[in-house]
């Protein structure tokens, strides 16, 4: 590693230690005789155990493990069962709550399985139980619930390999994650807040860490816990737009405009939501990494800028964005004084066209390479790393790339050509063979992605 690669890494491994889910939890939520509390900056909830006779846990994401070994080690033998859902690989060790490993961001059967066995669970609950449900990015896919529906003597029933036939439609075309959770959500029996229907009325405290730009809780793991603003109109709308109608399985499609005119019934909204015995905690958002990150910049000598926490859109294009701000910024100064770093957080997209192997931060980073070797001064002084803070940046074991001068005359030396790997989305193997990618493995956090600037 270069020295300015090295201090992009630690910079962004104070990001994810600043939203380290147990860290959080640990350090918010108390337990006083009976009355178990959580504090956060912004909000703050009390609970009296001694009304409650179960305390049951469930939950889904990729940084669900971590907060379930939080919660155990607050309340020990307190709770009598659990069941959680994570991304293979994303485990903690655990007493009591059982852990079941699924796909991302295909499901697959073992979320079926999670997801039948935590719809029973929550089923089982009464006005004397308390459920903590501990939600984190990547619960959609972890707990796939496919609904069946009846209507006029039809019935149909929705399978897993409709939900992955979705599911990969709607990665390929470059929706973002709002809108396939709000398709995801009209197809699900947990999803939209009809996890909720199946509570009542027991109490639930949901401890949510955001991997949504916004952090809008009806998207966060398509919104288990939340009143949803979408419907089945926005959800045709959306496969309309990507113009992917017949990718979609027939009965998906038919539950879809069958909701679409009024025939179903609507996800939770917001009068009934009113109703139910629920808190939603939101713990960790892509702004506090984010501030982890700034901390440490300054620490190793940086002028630091943070721009936004909510960059969207396509992959190659936030990547000229990032490069038109390099460019000011070494010419001009215009962000901060130099030594520089900037920082955007945010989640953006990516358009499956290859048949390569890359995830949007790589794809960002090797476009940004691109635009390096365009540089009249080869990239003299700009050094980027882009990142996911889940540690696996799209199907891949890597949670990003680095990009800078260093990289590109490896690329060079070695023939490789930008364009021909960008044409194939195959960004991973890129950087594999020129030593660019940054693997941290998984992190068991799940805040969206990080990009820093350093420029000098």
């Amino acid at each position: 590693m270069t020295p300015e690669q090295e201090h992009l890494s630690a910079i962004f491994s104070e990001a994810l230690s600043r939203v380290d889910p147990y860290r959080i939890i640990t350090n918010r939520m108390k337990l006083e005789g009976e009355v178990l509390s959580i504090s956060m900056d912004d909000s703050s909830v009390e609970v009296d155990l001694s009304e409650f006779e179960r305390i049951v846990v469930i939950g889904a994401g990729k940084a669900t493990a971590k907060m379930a070994r939080a919660v155990e080690d607050i309340l020990g033998k307190r709770i009598e069962s659990g069941l959680i859902s994570v991304k293979y690989g994303h485990t903690e060790k655990l007493d009591i709550i059982r852990t079941v490993e699924a796909g991302h961001p295909v499901p697959d059967e073992n979320g079926v399985k999670a997801a039948r066995e935590i719809e029973n669970l929550a089923c089982s609950t009464t006005d004397k139980t308390l459920v903590i449900n501990l939600i984190s990015g990547g619960g959609s896919a972890l707990l796939p619930c496919p609904m069946h529906v009846s209507h006029n003597g039809e019935r149909i029933e929705l399978t897993l390999e409709d939900k992955q036939n979705v599911t990969r439609a709607l990665l390929a075309c470059g929706a973002d994650i709002s809108e396939i959770n709000c398709i995801r959500k009209h197809l699900s029996a947990l999803k939209g807040g009809k996890l909720l229907r199946c509570l009542k009325p027991a109490r639930s405290l949901n401890l949510i860490l955001s991997d949504v730009v916004g952090d809008n809780l009806d998207t966060i793991a398509s919104g288990m816990t939340s009143f949803d603003r979408s419907t089945y109109c926005d959800a045709m709308s959306i496969i309309r737009h990507y113009g992917i109608e017949g990718q979609i399985p027939a009965n998906v499609l038919k539950v879809l405009q069958m909701g679409d005119k009024g025939e179903l019934t609507e996800t939770l909204k917001k009068d009934e939501f009113k109703t139910e015995r629920v808190d939603n905690v939101l713990i960790g958002t892509n702004r506090i990494a984010l501030m982890g990150a700034r901390d440490k910049a300054r620490e190793l000598g940086y002028n630091v800028r943070v721009l936004t926490s909510r960059l969207t859109g396509e992959a190659r294009f936030a990547a000229d964005l990032l490069w038109a701000i390099a460019k000011d910024e070494r010419e001009w100064e215009m962000a901060e004084n130099k030594p520089a770093c900037i920082m955007i957080g945010g989640e953006t997209v990516v358009h499956v066209s290859g048949k390569g192997k890359g995830g949007r931060n790589q794809e960002m980073a090797l476009n940004f390479l691109m635009r390096l070797g365009q540089d009249e001064q080869h990239g003299k002084d700009i050094h980027l790393l882009a990142a996911s803070t889940d540690g696996n940046d799209g199907p891949t074991d890597a949670a990003g790339a680095f990009a800078d001068a260093a990289l590109l005359n490896k690329a060079r030396e070695a023939g490789l050509s930008i364009a021909d790997y960008l044409a194939d989305n195959d960004a991973y193997h890129f950087f594999d063979r020129i030593d660019g990618l940054h693997k941290t493995g998984p992190t068991n956090t799940n805040v969206c992605d990080i990009q820093m600037l350093i420029v000098k």
